[in-house]
């Protein structure tokens, strides 16, 4: 407070010399006398009148209202939440004391927000309400994902006085627990959790603007919409060939292109002009009506200062919205203070240009004046060089001492741990459902499992300001059986693009339809490593089919089938009954490094209707031509049943490098049938891609009617199954349970069973009973003791033995044999001090045991009224 001090010095010497100026003013006689005043007539008075009605007075269209908080049951509130301790009313008392200091140094300042009322209507310091929480979540742990759910989770609730900070601050438990909060609850929660998290943040009241303290979004872009900037990369030019073709001359008129340059460059200009036209009149109809609260609209939000977990810049987290925004934002106006969890900060600087000029250096005493000494933000030193000489060691010891004296250290936060459920956590939004609305946008939020058929979420883009006229529609789903994450609704063309995640029975990975009826436009896009055939993508039209491959064996590229017109009707299951006569088969495929470029070909044409095929090989790289072939494809018999035999017109070719086994017939002829074997193969493989389609196309609709969604085993509350499988094993268990107690050994049973059924116990029979009881059991006691000192004499007699033979044969032994004897001999040594181990405790152990059997003989419901006597 050392600031403050020299402060107040300077304006009581400043007000004691206004106070002599004012003494002197007032002693000297008045240079002049007052003039008469003129008297005002009736036309000056109709005049003024006039000019008073012309004035008129706006009057702000903001209403301020009663405070919104909800009622809060505090009879099962802790006892911190209704009462102070010793050091929090300490507390208190310096937070007075400092206020009073600051009202009087800067009475043209608003109050400090320094100990609002709780949910009990109790004083609590602002530093306090905040209890820094390591959420249990992973999604929790950024800054981003924090303010998320901070935004999702809670329902804003307007200031009650915009002009003026809360005159309540409720604990982070409470807020969670009903789910509303003004912006002050919002920050307090957000801190708390990014403190936990591990950020160096603080709660910030300040003024903001009207759209940040109501939550308008109405002229804020949604994220959602904003393409991100893809980097186009340019092909590399491949460098001419030497013996390259020569393109041919340009014959065009350069006065004719020159015009045709102008003409268009005309109608670039002015459609630019026309689109900057209506630029502006969006823009002016988008531009919001001037706030008359402007500058004085109190709002909070949090601060998060660079260097803890490697932020590198200082930003602002608008807690109600979630979006973060740098401290040169025009939305922040000002700041009055701001604080963590150990410390109070009042902003000394000027807002005149709103938050741009701040220096966040807390640990500046001139900008930054701090409530508590014990701040761990470091010190400016405020000495000159020549002044750190003046300072001996006596005088350093008595400031540390007065360092201690002062100090207070922030006592801890009366509020209780935040814990937020997983059903909670999961739900998100108040009442599973959130709507947020943006420039020419809407975007819908829901909770998992709320809406039957998955969806979590839904965008909404319009043409206009006033959303009415719908452009497009994206909706994202979740747990859905077939994998459905994104539909994209195009409303102007009708087009709808699904988008499905690895794992769909038929590893479909986007399907754009308009209908889904077959035949009709679409395309479907796939995951070629699930798929065995290697089919990337299958494009559809009704005269059409034109699939793409990757990493075949037979090296297939590409394949186009083009359909005729069917006779019969076209009906849903017309590919099975009534196939679409295919017209033309094209295929390509890619290069084989195993064959010949002449030999390995690139292009193959099955012209059905025409009973043609055409042949295109792949071209050398040292030749600009590539070899070709045509067969004509004629019946093997004709109409009189004789067989038709290879001519050399049936097989049209140009070959590069022309060779003498190509010419001859006998290999044409072999070509020819083997490529009609491979067009049989070709139809067949088209057919059944015609019926591949028909099972996705039925696949999805009985999916999309089905609504199936996924319910993981750990989900013990939604997962019926697994929960009538929980419930009938701890059901099986309890019986087992109960069947072992029940078939627990009774020790009496055995003597019981020599008396006569139901006959009544007499007092010698009681005696008999237990002297037996105790016989028998004393004598396994021995028999027990007995068998373990068996046991050990065979095992020391056997050791003895090995020992003796050792002895015997040591000379003659290998390596092996003296491992497997020093083996032996360890094995028989630690079984020989396990036996004596167990009869020593036998020994301790039985009379006892003998005792304890004796007292439950004396103490059991049978024989205890015979045996009173002996007890």
């Amino acid at each position: 407070m050392e600031v403050l001090k020299e402060k107040v010095e300077e304006e009581e010497a400043a007000e004691r010399e206004d106070a002599a100026e004012r003494g002197e003013k007032m002693a000297k006689p008045p240079p002049e006398t007052r003039k008469e005043e003129t008297p005002m007539t009736q036309e000056m008075l109709r005049d003024l009148e006039k000019k008073l009605s012309d004035i008129k007075i706006a009057i702000p269209d903001t209403v301020i209202t009663k405070d919104t908080k909800v009622t809060v049951d505090t009879s099962m509130l802790p006892a911190s939440y209704q009462s102070n301790t010793p050091k929090e009313e300490h507390l208190l008392q310096v937070a007075d004391n400092f206020s009073c200091q600051y009202s009087h140094l800067c009475p043209d300042r608003v109050p400090l927000f320094l100990y609002p009322l709780n949910e009990c209507e109790v004083p609590k310091f602002v530093s306090t309400t905040i209890r820094p929480t390591l959420m249990p979540y992973t999604e929790l742990y950024n800054w981003d994902s924090c303010a998320q759910f901070v935004a999702d989770f809670l329902s804003m609730e307007p200031l009650a006085d915009p002009l003026k900070p809360p005159t309540h601050l409720y604990s982070p438990t409470t807020v969670l627990k009903y789910q509303r909060g003004n912006c002050f609850d919002f920050s307090t929660l957000l801190c708390s959790m990014l403190i936990g998290s591990g950020y160096d943040a603080y709660c910030v009241n300040g003024y903001g603007s009207q759209d940040l303290c109501l939550m308008d979004l109405t002229r804020e872009v949604c994220p959602l919409t904003m393409k991100s900037k893809t980097t186009v990369q340019r092909k590399q030019v491949a460098p001419p060939k030497k013996y390259a073709v020569k393109p041919p001359r340009d014959l065009t008129s350069k006065y004719e292109q020159d015009q045709e340059r102008k003409k268009q460059e005309k109608i670039k200009a002015e459609e630019e002009k026309r689109l900057k036209e209506e630029e502006e009149r969006l823009k002016e109809a988008e531009n919001a009506k001037p706030d008359p609260l402007y500058g004085l609209r109190v709002h909070s939000w949090v601060l998060v200062l660079s260097g803890k977990r490697e932020v590198p810049e200082s930003f602002f987290i608008d807690p109600l919205t979630a979006r973060s925004y740098s401290t040169q934002d025009d939305h922040f106006l000002g700041i009055e203070s701001l604080w963590n969890h150990k410390n109070y900060w009042v902003n000394m600087q000027d807002c005149w240009n709103c938050c741009k000029d701040l220096i966040f250096d807390l640990g500046d005493p001139v900008r930054w004046e701090y409530l508590l000494l014990g701040t761990d933000k470091p010190h400016l030193s405020i000495l000159d060089d020549d002044d750190d000489n003046l300072i001996d060691d006596d005088d350093v010891e008595n400031l540390g001492k007065e360092d201690e004296d002062k100090g207070f250290d922030m006592p801890h936060s009366w509020v209780e741990p935040i814990e937020i459920s997983s059903e909670a956590f999961e739900t998100r939004c108040p009442n599973g459902m959130k709507v947020i609305q943006y420039k020419r946008a809407k975007l819908e939020k829901w909770a998992p499992y709320l809406n039957s058929n998955g969806l979590m979420s839904r965008l909404s883009t319009y043409e206009d300001l006033e959303c009415t006229k719908l452009l497009e529609m994206k909706e994202w789903y979740q747990n859905r059986e077939d994998m459905l994450e994104l539909r994209h609704i195009h409303k102007d063309t009708g087009l709808i693009i699904d988008y499905f995640k690895p794992g769909h029975p038929q590893a479909l990975r986007v399907h754009s339809y308009v209908s889904m009826q077959p035949e009709n436009d679409r395309v479907m896009e796939f995951y070629e490593k699930a798929r065995v055939d290697g089919l990337i993508k299958r494009e559809e039209t009704p005269k059409t089919m034109t699939e793409h491959y990757q990493g075949r064996p037979d090296f297939l590229a590409y394949r186009h089938v083009t359909y005729g017109s069917r006779v019969k009707k076209v009906t849903l299951s017309s590919a099975e009954s009534n196939p679409r006569p295919m017209m033309k088969i094209t295929e390509r495929f890619s290069r084989n490094p195993a064959k010949p470029a002449d030999e390995d070909v690139e292009e193959r044409v099955f012209l059905i209707s025409e009973e043609r095929i055409q042949l295109r090989y792949h071209c050398r790289e040292d030749h600009i031509t590539a070899s070709r072939r045509e067969f004509l494809r004629r019946t093997e018999v004709d109409s009189k049943g004789n067989k038709i035999i290879m001519t050399p017109d049936m097989c049209l070719s140009y070959e590069v490098e022309p060779m003498e086994h190509t010419k001859k017939l006998l290999y044409q002829y072999e070509a020819m049938m083997q490529l009609k074997e491979q067009e049989k193969l070709s139809r067949h493989q088209a057919w059944e891609s015609e019926l591949e389609v028909l099972e996705i196309l039925k696949l999805l609709e009985e999916e999309e009617e089905a609504h199936t969604l996924k319910i993981s085993i750990y989900d013990t509350k939604r997962n019926e199954k697994s929960r009538e499988y929980r419930e009938a094993m701890e059901r099986v268990m309890h019986e087992e349970h109960l069947r072992q107690v029940e078939a627990q050994l009774d020790y009496l049973a055995p003597f019981l069973a020599q008396l006569p059924p139901g006959e009544k116990l007499t007092r010698w029979q009681a005696i008999r009973l237990k002297d037996e009881c105790l016989m028998d059991f004393k004598q396994r006691l021995i028999d027990k003791a007995n068998l373990i000192q068996a046991r050990f004499e065979r095992e020391t007699q056997e050791l003895q033995k090995k020992q003796q033979w050792y002895q015997e044969n040591q000379v003659t032994l290998t390596t092996e044999d003296e491992d497997l004897y020093l083996s032996y001999c360890s094995q028989a040594m630690f079984r020989i001090r396990i036996l004596e181990q167990r009869l020593n405790r036998h020994k301790e152990l039985a009379p006892l045991k003998y005792l304890a059997l004796e007292e439950k003989l004396y103490k059991d419901p049978r024989l205890v009224e015979h045996l009173k006597v002996y007890s």
